[in-house]
């Protein structure tokens, strides 16, 4: 799979060590920084992975933040993307399955390296299921996103 993934500064230490994670598990990945400490603007980098995303130069998404709330909400103001805000393996993997999530955002200062690790492998292990209830309420965002984006 092609994973994009990028971080702000507060995410640096963890990005790096994940864009290690996802390569030794098989995958492509596509680093779009940031590539020091310094501090730069979360929204930037969170744009940056949802485009790859969108534009079909990348499967799947990751972005680091402090919280992992900014980057997730800069993420899902680019249509066509699906970004989970995800602490836990649970959640992960069920934002792909039920939700067709093709993002993942995650908090640097609230989770540990390890368990890290352990999300986004869950997230880059799930498929959606298709399920009829699935499908129809997956329908249901795009058509909000639709909506609100002056096209209903």
């Amino acid at each position: 799979m092609r994973v994009a993934i990028a971080a702000d500064h507060a995410g640096f230490e963890l990005k790096d060590r994940l864009t290690r994670v996802v390569a030794d598990a098989g995958h492509a990945v596509t680093d779009l920084g940031t590539h020091s400490d310094d501090p730069v603007d979360y929204p930037d980098y969170a744009a940056a992975v949802a485009r790859a995303v969108v534009s079909g130069q990348a499967e799947r998404g990751i972005v680091v933040c402090g919280s992992g709330a900014g980057a997730s909400v800069a993420a899902n103001k680019v249509r066509g993307v699906r970004c989970a805000l995800a602490h836990d393996t649970y959640t992960a993997h069920q934002s792909v399955e039920h939700d067709d999530a093709n993002m993942l955002a995650l908090g640097s200062r609230v989770v540990g390296v390890l368990l890290a690790d352990e999300i986004v492998l869950s997230f880059l292990g799930a498929e959606f299921t298709g399920e009829e209830r699935h499908v129809r309420r997956l329908q249901k965002v795009e058509d909000l996103e639709r909506q609100f984006a002056g096209e209903s």
